[in-house]
């Protein structure tokens, strides 16, 4: 199934979330600068990417949101995609935890509570960014009419278009040449 938010041909969700997940994973880096040297503008620095990362990520939500809709019930897709989802709210949410705690103090400086938040989103991150993965590679959600939204899952060793995980979903093939 092809996306259904575009722009210019190509799907608007994956575009989007680049931005937000390099922007809150940088700010890690910034914080190990503040916590090896003090100095308070790798704080700062990591406050406003921690800022602009949640702002992406809600954007990049919106665009997700509509092809998951899009995506047939009772479908791996739907389910992996509810799953990318709801990872990535709480990705944000706990974000949003972080950068409260650190415009509670003068000067952005992180708390422990604050790094502590933004590791965990980080490192859940890593999981909804490969269930993501797994949607777009494996499944072909938002770039393939003929998309495998039933194939198993990639760490099972069997081709997506294998029948056995297809419930009666084909995948495109092409005919002979």
């Amino acid at each position: 199934m092809e996306s259904k938010a575009k722009l210019l041909g190509h799907p608007i969700h994956p575009m989007l979330i680049v931005f937000p997940l390099g922007l809150l994973a940088s700010s890690l880096g910034f914080d190990a600068g503040y916590l090896s040297t003090g100095n308070p503008e790798f704080a700062a620095v990591s406050f406003w990417l921690i800022s602009a990362g949640i702002l992406g990520g809600l954007l990049a939500a919106i665009f997700g949101t509509i092809d998951w809709w899009a995506i047939p019930s009772k479908t791996r897709a739907k389910a992996i995609g509810l799953w990318h989802g709801g990872g990535n709210l709480v990705v944000v949410l706990l974000f949003i935890g972080s950068w409260w705690l650190r415009s509670q103090l003068s000067g952005y400086a992180p708390s422990s509570g604050a790094i502590a938040l933004s590791c965990i989103a980080v490192l859940l991150a890593l999981l909804t960014g490969w269930l993501g993965g797994e949607l777009v590679n494996r499944l072909g959600v938002g770039i393939d009419n003929g998309a495998h939204l039933n194939a198993s899952n990639s760490l099972s060793g069997r081709p997506a278009a294998d029948s056995t995980g297809s419930a009666g979903i084909s995948a495109h093939r092409p005919g002979p040449a």
